[in-house]
């Protein structure tokens, strides 16, 4: 086997600094052992490799209580064996490791696999080795500081060397701070709502989600079960689920050494790890195993038996734990599909959406955490405790409104502890959320949750909040949260929290916007609508493949994404001609080779079954706004595009004019935001953008001369509706208002700073409405600034320069002068200076207003838009060169185009704000 030098040494700086060229050493050296270990193991001459390996395979079985494939195991000994040297590091300070049956089973394993001189040791890995043991050597038998360590290195092991087994399993290890947080939370609720504690008979823990087993281990180290009923406790109350094998023996490697270090005494095997995928659990199953006698053993306090015979109480069940953070696999290139569940999301269809009141965004109903929480609550039954950290979006996200709704009507009690982190915001939104408890393991917004289930309690329904702050480094964070300790020490910060008739708990709606008239409905309500339709923009799922500055590129991009599609179908064809009764799915069935084609999203899986090729043709191309103040040429063809939703009854062709107002959706990352397109718009260009049109297109043929595109033309109808207009002239008495008219009215009222204010938080949860303003006046200012808005934003293209000074060492600049790969700013970190761009190492440019930068679109000043898309980008996954410098040349036959486009943007910048400034005061 191939053990060579790493290129690049493993270096530390702050903390354990693993560098990708380890991660795919790793990753290398895991792949090599499990071919090896594969082929031993099919050689007959190996007969005491045969015994160990069938020995060690019937002791995982019983040990952890599942049937695994031979696959399964010799992937968790090739993980193993690359990491022995730090379980040897971690728990050298033990006995545990010597004394447990399947360390003994996994290393005669390997002794046997060493004897055959299959696995040399790996030399390449020394420098990692050596610095996980000047780690330990700082943790020596400190139980906190050796479980961050832990944290630390599988965290980083998993998710580096093995990418795609984190992302399917959604593999994110919790910080200890966070772990004894929940820890002694749940203890308190035990000791206040139930009289009781970790160590009675009663409670039954169990960490459906247990990692490293970093939650049962803090739970023992923390000295929270007392130690006259540690070792019934041990024996048979705590359980303990994962789904990955070595995490499993890891889990109970670490839940042993921690009990041997906290009570001592002789070994004591840790029976109560399953490798279990949790939410195969159904409520029927005992997700939470107990023999019949499983606590003769503890004693129980006088206080407690007459609290719970008073009470009526019987088990209490509690569950901790950080559940997968996995969503969905990032591309369909990537071969790591998330596992499905039907009886769990059967469940959540029967509850949170059922009980929801907007019925958009149900995917992400289904997010593993949520699936964790409703599964938790059914597996509780009517009393218990529930401590998770989980993604924070269901605390306000419009689409968990009937989620909200069944944990108030399920829970007694609820305590959300806000940690913020949301990374998928930008701006001064994302200065203020701070750090991520979880570091780069996740973008989402994060929160720790104690949901009670108290059978006695006289009010159910009570939440209570608290928001960690804004600005703070996760590190800060984390020493907040320590110092809370639990939920107890936040006792006079609670914030209580009384859900609306949206079932919103955090930025409640003001209840009189429901009075004025939608712009757009989708459900089958005979509800009173200004537009007739409305549509998401275009959704590719292979924006590289479809979209270019380069038309040139475009095609021989898009030449050979059809040329490789239709190779692939026919060699489809010949297979299913070969065996025709078998049952391909055809995602598994395609080459993922991701310099040819990416098979993500999009319509192509339909007619891929039924082999119907794709045919390439330049008429499909045409230009699209992919973002503001940015234009690309982009490949239509719908097999290649995930959708247009109605996008091509807005703009059918290049040759229709059409003008729509697009704004940000549900499920924005920032605040509201609205810009005009003239033009058929990619789904991002508004944030997760709706767009609503001033015109719709009906498509007419002549049927004599058949239905091709040469036959056919587009008739053009309002997208307004009568009653609308209707409704606007009689509030103003007056006939003469237009559809138009009312049109740019929308524009200019979305723009007001005072309805934005007013309706923050409905904007962030429903599609606007639009009031009629108290006076005609205003009605008319909002109108004329709606139309001058309108001008700008689709004409920036032809709006004077902006008179910056151009700083050059050249007396005359020549087209190569222009040619631009990424501006900046002038200065660097905090003395950044935006009134200086450097545009490329020749041109600078000096006199920015400052006030240009108060113009936000789509969470991004409008010069930043320009800053950030007029460059030079690379496709990481396939290679694609995405050139600004092409369209500036080909298309608008002006190298100079991205700076003048630049100088462009900024006038358009000053003239939005000064029109913004100057609209009427909202007066309703």
């Amino acid at each position: 086997m191939d053990f060579a030098k790493p290129k690049k040494p493993v270096k530390r700086t702050d903390g354990l600094r693993l560098s990708q060229q380890w991660a795919d050493d790793i990753a290398k050296i895991a792949r090599n052992l499990i071919d090896y270990i594969t082929r031993q193991l099919q050689n007959p001459d190996h007969s005491g490799l045969h015994t160990a390996f069938n020995d060690f395979s019937a002791l995982l079985e019983k040990n952890f209580h599942a049937a695994l494939d031979d696959e399964i195991i010799v992937e968790m000994l090739a993980q193993y064996r690359i990491t022995k040297p730090v379980f040897d590091i971690l728990f050298s300070h033990s006995n545990v490791a010597g004394n447990n049956p399947l360390s003994i089973a996994i290393n005669k394993v390997l002794d046997t696999l060493d004897e055959n001189a299959i696995t040399p040791e790996p030399e390449k890995l020394e420098a990692f080795y050596r610095i996980v043991s000047e780690s330990a050597k700082r943790v020596d038998k400190n139980g906190q500081a050796r479980q961050k360590l832990i944290v630390e290195l599988y965290d980083r092991f998993f998710s580096k060397a093995f990418p795609k087994m984190a992302d399917r399993l959604g593999i994110v290890y919790t910080p200890v701070e966070v772990v004894d947080f929940i820890l002694h939370s749940v203890d308190d609720i035990l000791r206040t709502e139930f009289n009781s504690s970790f160590g009675s008979k009663r409670v039954h823990i169990l960490d459906p989600f247990t990692g490293t087993g970093i939650f049962i281990a803090r739970l023992i180290e923390c000295g929270l079960i007392d130690k006259e009923n540690s070792k019934p406790v041990y024996n048979n109350g705590l359980h303990a689920n994962e789904l990955v094998l070595l995490a499993c023996y890891l889990a109970t490697i670490n839940i042993e050494t921690a009990y041997y270090s906290s009570y001592g005494g002789e070994y004591q095997a840790f029976s109560g790890v399953r490798l279990q995928d949790t939410f195969l659990m159904d409520a029927k199953q005992n997700s939470i195993p107990k023999k019949p006698d499983s606590h003769k053993n503890i004693n129980t306090n006088d206080d407690e038996k007459h609290f719970a015979e008073s009470n009526g109480l019987t088990d209490i069940k509690v569950i901790v734990g950080n559940p997968p953070y996995s969503t969905g696999q990032e591309s369909a290139n990537d071969d790591a599909a998330n596992l499905k569940y039907p009886q769990i999301d059967r469940r959540i269809a029967q509850t949170y959406l059922v009980s929801t009141l907007n019925k958009g965004g149900k995917r992400s109903s289904y997010d593993s955490y949520i699936r964790a929480i409703r599964w938790a609550s059914d597996h509780i039954g009517d009393c218990g405790v529930i401590g998770f950290v989980t993604n924070a979006g269901f605390i306000q996200s419009a689409s968990a409104d009937g989620m909200r709704k069944c944990l108030a009507e399920e829970f007694s009690k609820i305590y959300i502890f806000h940690l913020r982190g949301n990374a998928r915001t930008s701006g001064k939104l994302r200065r203020k959320e701070g750090g991520n408890i979880f570091g780069v393991g996740s973008r989402a917004p994060v929160a720790i949750s104690i949901f009670v289930k108290n059978p006695s309690a006289k009010q159910k329904g009570q939440i209570f909040f608290y928001d960690i702050g804004d600005y703070l480094d996760n590190t800060h964070k984390l020493e907040i949260i320590k110092t809370f300790k639990s939920i107890a020490g936040l006792k006079d910060k609670w914030q209580k929290i009384i859900p609306d008739s949206y079932h919103d708990w955090l930025h409640q709606r003001d209840r009189h916007f429901k009075n004025y008239l939608a712009m757009g409905e989708k459900s089958r309500n005979k509800t009173l609508t200004i537009f007739k339709l409305y549509s998401s923009g275009v959704v590719s799922s292979r924006d590289a493949w479809v979209y270019n500055y380069s038309k040139a590129r475009l095609l021989t991009n898009a030449r050979q994404m059809t040329e490789f599609y239709n190779s692939e179908i026919d060699r489809y064809s010949r297979y299913k001609k070969r065996f025709p009764d078998t049952v391909v799915n055809v995602r598994d069935f395609v080459k993922k080779d991701v310099k040819k084609f990416s098979w993500g999203g999009g319509n192509w899986q339909s007619g891929f079954k039924k082999q119907i090729k794709e045919t390439f043709s330049e008429e499909l191309t045409g230009i699209c706004n992919i973002r503001p103040f940015t234009k690309l040429w982009h490949y239509r063809a719908s097999r290649f595009n995930h959708s247009f939703y109605s996008m091509k009854e807005i703009f059918p062709d290049n040759a229709s004019e059409n003008i729509a107002i697009c704004i940000s959706g549900n499920g924005k990352r920032g605040g509201f935001s609205v810009l005009l397109s003239n033009r058929i718009s990619d789904f991002q260009f508004e944030d997760n953008g709706q767009c609503f049109p001033l015109y719709l297109f009906e498509k007419t043929c002549n049927e004599a001369a058949g239905k091709t595109q040469e036959q056919c033309s587009f008739k053009r109808l309002d997208a307004i509706t009568d009653e609308a207009l209707e409704y606007f002239q009689t509030a103003y008495s007056d006939n003469h208002i237009t559809k138009e008219d009312l049109f740019y009215y929308i524009y200019g009222i979305l723009h007001s700073p005072d309805y934005r204010t007013r309706f923050a938080d409905n904007l962030v949860k429903e599609l606007p409405r639009i009031p009629a303003v108290k006076m005609l006046e205003d009605f008319k200012a909002f109108i004329s600034a709606g139309r001058a808005l309108g001008h700008l934003h689709v004409n920036y293209e032809s709006v004077e320069k902006y008179p910056v000074k151009i700083l050059t060492e050249k007396k005359t600049l020549e087209a190569d002068d222009f040619y631009v790969t990424k501006m900046r700013y002038g200065g660097r970190g905090k003395n950044k200076d935006r009134s200086v761009i450097h545009y490329n190492d020749k041109i600078t440019i000096t006199g920015i207003p400052l006030a240009a930068y108060d113009y936000i679109v789509n969470n991004k000043t409008a010069i930043d838009w320009v800053m950030e898309r007029q460059s030079i980008r690379i496709d990481k996954t396939s290679g694609i060169v995405n050139d600004a410098n092409d369209f500036a040349r080909e298309t608008m036959h002006n190298p100079a185009y991205p700076l003048e486009l630049l100088q462009r943007v900024i006038s358009v910048s000053v003239k939005t704000v000064k029109i913004i400034r100057n609209l009427p005061e909202l007066v309703i």
